[in-house]
């Protein structure tokens, strides 16, 4: 690995980890419908700035080709997944989280077996990717959820994961049939505008936005994982794509379960249990084989 590219690896990874655990702080502020609506929103609206201050580097994109393919991949690979996400981190920690989150590569390599032509399996991607999942279902087996206030997880955190998992995979691949040739920056900002458009109006029918009771370190919560989580660890990651490539840019899969772990061990008082270490272990093994 290039070293250079460490710092933007630990840097990415930490952002995309930390950002689960003021994810799960944020949602004893705020209604976590609302949440999901409001992260996405403030994060629209940095893109959005970024487009009106560097018309010259970012230009408005205007190719109806992109929107197009941008409405399904912002609904599905976005708005979805967010919502999910956190509706997911009332059942469990932000550790067991980003643990699950971390299979979704190998879950990518497998499907892209059976979806893209020149992404076959190798026997040594094959025992990656079995190795991830099981890894998986050993937490599911054991119902680990990393919370000191409830021992035995509720199945409905496990199946929101795992939807994020199905979604981020067919956008993954869906990405690398069809949208190649734009560039990342205007992929990930206009999924943030589709997904806004499309979860705060349901935000405003079903739950509406109450700040009355949102404390302060609610609203540095928010900031944070809409500017950090959804802004700053997107942009270091693409980023590091175009300078470093794709395959250096997927170590931060290593670094995100440690960095939520942490996090919530010390600033949520989330628990660590053997169990938990074992799973995420297998994981780690599993999707290195999967990604080399």
């Amino acid at each position: 690995m290039n070293l250079q590219a460490l710092p933007y690896i630990l840097l990415t990874g930490a952002a995309f980890g930390t950002n689960l655990v003021a994810l799960r702080f944020a949602i004893g502020e705020f209604e976590p419908f609302a949440l999901a609506g409001l992260r996405l929103a403030v994060a629209s609206l940095a893109f959005l700035i970024v487009y009106l201050i560097d018309p010259r580097h970012h230009p408005w994109p205007t190719n109806p080709k992109l929107w197009r393919h941008i409405l399904l991949v912002g609904t599905v690979g976005t708005a979805v997944p967010q919502v999910a996400t956190v509706l997911s981190l009332q059942y469990q920690s932000s550790g067991i989280t980003a643990i699950l989150v971390a299979t979704g590569p190998a879950l990518t390599v497998l499907v892209a077996h059976f979806a893209l032509a020149d992404e076959r399996l190798s026997w040594r991607k094959g025992i990656g990717v079995m190795a991830a999942l099981g890894g998986a279902l050993l937490l599911t087996l054991r119902g680990e959820t990393g919370l000191p206030d409830i021992t035995q997880t509720n199945p409905v955190g496990y199946a929101l994961i795992f939807l994020v998992l199905i979604c981020v995979t067919f956008v993954t691949i869906y990405t690398r049939k069809y949208l190649r040739a734009f560039k990342p920056f205007d992929l990930v900002s206009l999924q943030m505008f589709i997904a806004t458009l499309v979860v705060m109006p349901f935000v405003v029918i079903l739950t509406g936005v109450n700040l009355q009771s949102v404390s302060g370190p609610g609203y540095i919560a928010l900031a944070f994982t809409s500017l950090v989580g959804n802004f700053m660890a997107f942009l270091l990651y693409y980023y590091s794509i175009h300078r470093f490539g794709a395959s250096t840019a997927a170590m931060t899969n290593y670094v995100i379960p440690a960095a939520a772990l942490l996090g919530g061990v010390f600033i949520l008082n989330e628990t660590v249990t053997i169990g938990m270490m074992a799973g995420m272990g297998i994981i780690v093994f599993g999707i290195s084989l999967a990604s080399s």
